[in-house]
């Protein structure tokens, strides 16, 4: 299940009364504007390391029902426009790590804003999403941006897991959290290949069934080659690398 707040994005929608009513997955298009961090802090201000006597993260087992789907077609298909493609603003700085060729998998793409941009850097792209709403926007984006024969989208199910395929150069994974896909994320990676992942965070906002505690994603993805992280004002990020 995807595992964002859609209202953190969308106020109008601030109706929901239950954690599945505000969980969704958000589209890589939005821009959030979080506090940008490169190296440790300490776990007073926006920690961006593990913090001793955190309590291990919380797995969230969640099942995918008809209603869910039709929850989030109705949210995607009244979502406001999403713009044209581009890189999330949180990774913006660090564009020069993000491939212009090879294999390169999104998963809960939402509408396809970043899976188009990376299509039309030169990369191959498979952007998947449970959201058939969705996905078919995101295929209308494609076309419009004359990248449809290099960015295919594809209605998956994140429950089941990853979908099938070769490794990949890149894997991208915004506002999405899934605990149970960490370590197939990494495995995913070819060689040298980047993981780029967004989340909300209970840093500088306060616990909740769909945030990484402090230190989250570093633990989780220690194996990679740390490139850049960060987390503060409610928004965690990681961009790390496979050894070659």
């Amino acid at each position: 299940m995807r595992e964002g707040l859609y209202d953190y994005l969308f106020p109008a929608l601030q109706t929901a009364t239950s954690p599945s009513e505000d969980a969704i997955s958000v589209d890589a298009a939005v821009m959030i504007n979080p506090v940008r961090i490169t190296g440790p802090t300490s776990s007073t201000g926006a920690a961006s390391g593990a913090v001793e006597g955190v309590a291990p993260a919380r797995l969230i087992v969640t099942v995918m029902s008809g209603d869910d789907r039709q929850r989030w077609d109705r949210r995607h298909a009244n979502a406001p426009s999403i713009g044209a493609p581009g890189l999330p603003e949180v990774f913006a700085p660090f564009e020069h790590h993000f491939p212009t060729r090879g294999e390169a998998l999104e998963i809960a793409c939402g509408q396809g804003r970043l899976a188009v941009w990376l299509a039309q850097r030169g990369m191959d792209v498979l952007g998947v999403d449970v959201s058939p709403v969705a996905i078919e926007r995101a295929r209308r984006l494609a076309a419009a941006g004359g990248v449809a024969d290099r960015c295919r989208f594809d209605v998956v199910d994140l429950d089941d897991g990853l979908p099938e395929g070769p490794p990949v150069d890149l894997l991208v994974c915004h506002m999405f959290r899934d605990r149970r896909l960490d370590q197939p994320m990494i495995d995913r990676l070819a060689p040298g290949g980047i993981l780029a992942v967004v989340n909300l965070s209970e840093v500088g906002s306060g616990p909740g069934p769909y945030r990484s505690r402090p230190g989250e994603l570093r633990e989780a993805f220690a194996r990679l080659e740390t490139l850049a992280e960060g987390e503060g004002d409610g928004i965690v990020w990681f961009l790390g690398r496979r050894e070659t």
